[in-house]
């Protein structure tokens, strides 16, 4: 088993399929090096496909038992130090957008593109331009009713109603993989993750490489339109919304995702 020992302890497991430039899959909360089932296959045909799990997301371990996501661009980094990889490109999902922003922000001239899906990663919400803060309130009120809602009837958020109705299998293999990632308190790592969003607007101005911000148009996680948002603030910033469709692209429509993305990263 491919595991990395880092400095503090921790170590990070990962796989590196295919050949080619190198591309980083950073996964989300509920997830780990085996959601990306669905892209692995696709992307390692032209691309050095490097699937990890996060610190504390099972196979890799945490001393500390409650990661730290300050802590993720620095892992990202001392992998891709191991495998020899000094060009990357970054496709973060959700929490995986933490990383991925976090890093291009630190090594701006070793990330050749940058997918964020469902997610803005460390930028500040309030500070991004496109919307208000009533617009905002307004949303969050929505999602909190909603995630309650899809959780008191035994789905998850971040799979939605949707999937659960259209796409039975892929909702029960969301939540295996999920049960099999984590067995920290994911509520207050969601709380973490939310305190470090502090990345002003005026520092995306620094991410010159293309950029491209996806998001499901019916996620109850991250605001769709927050999303839309970051791809405005940033100069080559580029939006694609998925019109029915949770907080999980990669996961629901990958027959759309992929083929997108491919595209976006050979480009």
């Amino acid at each position: 088993m491919p595991l990395l020992s880092l400095k503090d302890g921790a170590r990070l497991y990962y796989e590196v399929h295919g050949k080619g430039p190198a591309v980083a899959l950073a996964h989300g909360l509920g997830g780990n090096h085996l959601s990306w089932w669905q892209q692995v296959p696709v992307l390692a045909r032209h691309f050095t496909c490097i699937a990890f799990a996060h610190r504390g997301f099972a196979p890799s371990h945490d001393p500390a038992g409650m990661p730290d996501p300050a802590r993720y661009a620095d892992d990202l980094e001392a992998l891709l130090g191991h495998l020899e990889v000094e060009y990357v490109r970054l496709v973060g999902q959700s929490m995986g957008g933490w990383t991925a922003l976090d890093f291009a922000l630190r090594h701006p001239a070793r990330v050749k593109a940058l997918v964020m899906s469902a997610t803005i990663g460390t930028a500040d919400p309030a500070r991004l331009p496109g919307t208000t803060a009533q617009e905002r309130s307004r949303w969050e009120d929505w999602a909190r009713g909603e995630q309650a809602r899809l959780k008191g009837a035994g789905l998850y958020p971040a799979t939605g109603e949707r999937m659960a109705r259209e796409q039975p299998q892929l909702h029960h293999l969301y939540q295996q993989i999920g049960r099999l990632a984590a067995d920290f308190d994911r509520e207050a790592m969601r709380k973490r993750l939310w305190a470090r969003r502090t990345v002003p607007a005026e520092a995306l101005a620094a991410l010159r490489h293309p950029v491209l911000c996806l998001a499901g148009l019916e996620d109850v996680v991250i605001n769709p339109a927050l999303v839309k948002a970051l791809a405005g603030a940033l100069p080559a910033g580029r939006f694609e919304p998925f019109p029915e469709t949770g907080h999980s692209p990669y996961f629901e429509r990958a027959g759309r995702f992929n083929p997108m993305v491919l595209e976006f990263l050979a480009a």
